[in-house]
């Protein structure tokens, strides 16, 4: 077990504060949106002691590292503005399209891409904080309740926007975001306000498709918003969001792991590149009921498992001896008080440091006061003995 440290990129809807307060750093007054842990060759962590990246560590030290680069990233997200409206490929979407692209000759860091690699990215995020995010689709009777509304206020473009949903979910997306006949004006008026109604779920989709016009005027996202959930987490509740599951980050701090992919598809609220076509023939249409995954819970240890190869998310909330059984490559950061680590070796982990746990150690238990969240490899992965 070593420490590992990186940089906190600074995209533009980054806190200020929000990583920098659990690093016990002084905010350095630029945003700070996501602290990577991991080897993603974009942004990989560095060994604390040596400065090394860790995939020149793991290309130095395989038989510690694991076979090949790991399979999940770990972040740490501080979202103080909403993100674009996004979704990412399965892995066979993945491959293609990045075999497409290549073949094509596109730069591989041309922002005109759609695929930075041929992987998949599966997503899981535990809120640390009070955390707001658009997640899948809408039930039905949401959708209709909401835009019932819409057409008895009289709001522009509501009618072509019932048309489309009454074709499907398919025929309404891409209406929106092909800035169909009626969306500049329906966006319009979504961005002036609309009066309250009796019914808190769609005053919600109201008041958040308003509060996105404060930070994308005239963006047709925002229109898009009122299909999908809005869904509030509170500390300690997760997202869960597959291949072609549509989603944004609004606010809020929280831990994040995915497949170590790059590959993001947006389609709203974003200055950055959009492929209205290859994001549709991605998305996942199935409406989406209850967006939250359920940890499931022992002996002081949480268990945050989407039933994928790549990943599992553990929290260990100890005060005074957890017994767990991780093995590594793993990686772990403390996001609260201070624990001892135990596997062959001990090691500390105050708030806001992070270690890596090397291939062929065993994280045996957990001692002290504090909360910490382990990314490794599902056990599954591992063969029976």
């Amino acid at each position: 077990m070593f420490e590992i440290v990186n940089t906190p990129r600074d995209y533009a809807w980054g806190s200020s504060s929000a990583i920098a307060r659990l690093l016990g750093k002084d905010p350095s007054g630029a945003p700070e949106a996501e602290l990577w842990l991991g080897d993603h060759p974009a942004c990989p962590a560095r060994v604390k002691a040596t400065g090394q990246s860790l995939i020149t560590w793991g290309a130095s030290h395989p038989e510690h590292f694991g076979t090949g680069p790991l399979p999940f990233l770990l972040k740490v997200l501080a979202a103080e503005s909403p993100l674009s409206i996004q979704a990412h490929p399965n892995r066979v979407q993945a491959e293609l399209g990045f075999a497409r692209e290549n073949a094509a000759g596109l730069d591989p860091d041309s922002p005109n891409r759609n695929y930075r690699d041929a992987n998949h990215k599966p997503e899981v995020i535990v809120a640390l904080s009070d955390f707001s995010a658009l997640c899948g689709f809408r039930p039905s009777v949401e959708r209709a309740a909401i835009i019932a509304e819409l057409t008895h206020q009289g709001i522009s473009g509501s009618s072509e926007l019932m048309k489309a949903t009454t074709t499907g979910l398919h025929a309404a997306v891409e209406w929106i975001l092909t800035r169909g006949d009626g969306v500049a004006q329906l966006v319009e008026e979504l961005s002036a306000g609309i009066r309250a109604t009796s019914d808190s779920v769609v005053d919600d989709a109201l008041e958040t498709a308003r509060m996105l016009s404060d930070h994308f005027s005239g963006d047709p996202g925002i229109a898009l918003s009122l299909l999908l959930n809005h869904v509030m987490l509170r500390p300690g509740e997760a997202l869960f969001l597959p291949a072609g599951n549509v989603h944004a980050y609004l606010q809020g701090f929280g831990i994040e792991v995915m497949a170590a992919s790059d590959n993001v598809l947006r389609g709203g609220l974003t200055s950055k590149h959009v492929d209205v076509p290859e994001l549709l023939s991605i998305l996942d249409f199935h409406e989406l009921h209850e967006p939250r995954l359920l940890a499931t819970e022992s002996n002081g240890v949480r268990t945050f498992d989407p039933g994928l190869d790549d990943f599992i998310l553990t929290e260990i909330e100890a005060h005074d001896d957890v017994r767990v059984s991780i093995s590594g490559p793993a990686i772990a950061i403390a996001v609260a008080g201070e624990v001892l680590l135990h596997s062959d070796l001990e090691c500390g982990l105050p708030r806001g440091r992070s270690v890596f746990i090397e291939a062929g150690e065993t994280l045996q238990h957990v001692t002290g006061n504090g909360r910490i969240f382990v990314a490794h490899l599902p056990t599954r992965n591992f063969p029976k003995t």
